[in-house]
């Protein structure tokens, strides 16, 4: 990474020391006590091995090591399948053969050498995996009704396939939901210290939330209430699971990746308003999850780039009104100090930091010390092998004056 590459990307934005803020301040997440507040979000980055979805122990270690080398630091892991019929991708992680959970011990145990801590995301695609992918492999293209594709391209590979969308029985729900359990249970026995349910980004969960995917008329569509079941019905399955405290959730109020309503539909507020409220009301009875992840309306879609088709007619304040325990809030936020600083008044916000944690693996120390940044290369995001994963420089070692 060249001097002159890295110093493009800080004339972009004005450099802010955050050491002394709430950023930088513990916070007991769960059973975790953190040191700081600036997570690493959970980014695809499939590396994992075909056939078996199993992580690249070797390549992941090191990543999620570097990652985790400032003591007390939250990881939160990539996506990860709950099962074979939850995937769809052939480079992304399981955690539920044996090899998977072998695999993910060596990493946990890594971050763990370096006194950080991790959570592992469980991963459920829904209609946004690869119909002919699923059709090879002898699995159903689930979501929640039948017929509602998300684009052109993923119908005509459903119909090609033989394999068209289906929407899911309530006993294929009630399995999807033993999935999530024994997921977690893995992910606890591997020695993971939580696990983050992902109900955003147009995935499965996120596809029964929103009515522009979900058109069911039985108790998982239609009203707030119903569209809401399925999510929650995960969510206490895991806190009877593994406990309360070792669950956590992420949600998109405003996300349009996989062909989400977004803004588009202003009763999603009063959607996941009463979603939050029902955990927040499980909080009330003593069964608190370890937070709340929320996408900020700054970014819409992975898709974009930064800046790119933010939508400024709304705010997840609406969420922190409701639920009164920790936040994580994520969106565009590494190039934004002063965005951090107002989030971060709150004492209760955690801030997840993804494109520039992919770059910077000591990213927590140049935010506390308002240090530049190395570039990212988004072409090798999904790459195969170390380029663009385990090879971006610490600051130490960088040419950069300290």
């Amino acid at each position: 990474m060249s001097k002159e590459a890295a110093e493009a990307l800080v004339s972009n934005f004005e450099a802010d020391a955050l050491n002394e803020t709430n950023l930088f301040k513990s916070l007991k997440v769960g059973k975790s006590e953190l040191q700081h507040r600036a997570v690493l979000a959970p980014l695809t980055r499939m590396r994992a091995l075909y056939p078996g979805n199993v992580p690249n122990g070797k390549l992941a270690g090191e990543y999620y090591e570097q990652r985790s080398r400032r003591p007390g630091t939250l990881i939160i892991t990539e996506g990860t399948f709950t099962s074979a019929q939850s995937g769809g991708y052939d480079n992304a992680p399981g955690i539920w053969s044996q090899e998977q959970i072998t695999e993910w011990k060596g990493i946990f145990s890594k971050i763990h050498k370096n006194k950080s801590f991790v959570y592992l995301q469980l991963w459920v695609l829904g209609r946004q995996a690869y119909a002919d992918s699923l059709a090879r492999d002898g699995l159903r293209y689930d979501s929640a009704s039948d017929g509602v594709y998300m684009d052109e391209e993923l119908k005509e590979k459903a119909l090609k396939s033989n394999n068209p969308q289906h929407g899911l029985t309530n006993d294929e729900i009630k399995q999807y939901v033993e999935d999530y359990v024994q997921a977690a249970r893995n992910a606890i026995e591997a020695g993971a210290d939580g696990v983050e349910i992902h109900s955003a980004n147009g995935y499965l969960l996120n596809q029964f939330l929103d009515p522009i995917s979900n058109k069911r008329a039985d108790e998982y569509g239609g009203s707030i209430e119903n569209r809401a079941r399925f999510t929650l019905e995960v969510v206490d399955a895991l806190i009877e699971a593994v406990g309360h405290d070792k669950v956590a959730i992420r949600f998109s109020p405003y996300g349009t990746f996989g062909g989400m309503s977004g803004g588009r539909d202003l009763g999603l507020v009063a959607q996941y308003a009463y979603v939050i409220g029902e955990l927040e009301r499980r909080a009330n009875q003593g069964r608190r999850l370890a937070y709340i992840h929320l996408v900020e309306p700054r970014v819409t879609s992975p898709e974009f780039t930064e800046g790119q088709n933010a939508y400024l007619d709304g705010t997840n304040d609406f969420a922190l009104s409701i639920w009164k325990g920790p936040i994580i809030r994520a969106g565009n936020l590494a190039l934004h100090p002063e965005v951090v600083r107002e989030m971060i008044e709150d004492d209760r916000t955690l801030i997840a930091y993804g494109r520039l944690f992919i770059a910077n693996p000591d990213l927590p120390d140049r935010i506390a010390k308002g240090l530049p940044l190395n570039p990212y290369d988004r072409n090798t995001f999904y790459f195969p092998g170390s380029e663009g994963y385990i090879d971006y420089p610490f600051y130490k070692d960088s040419a950069l004056p300290a």
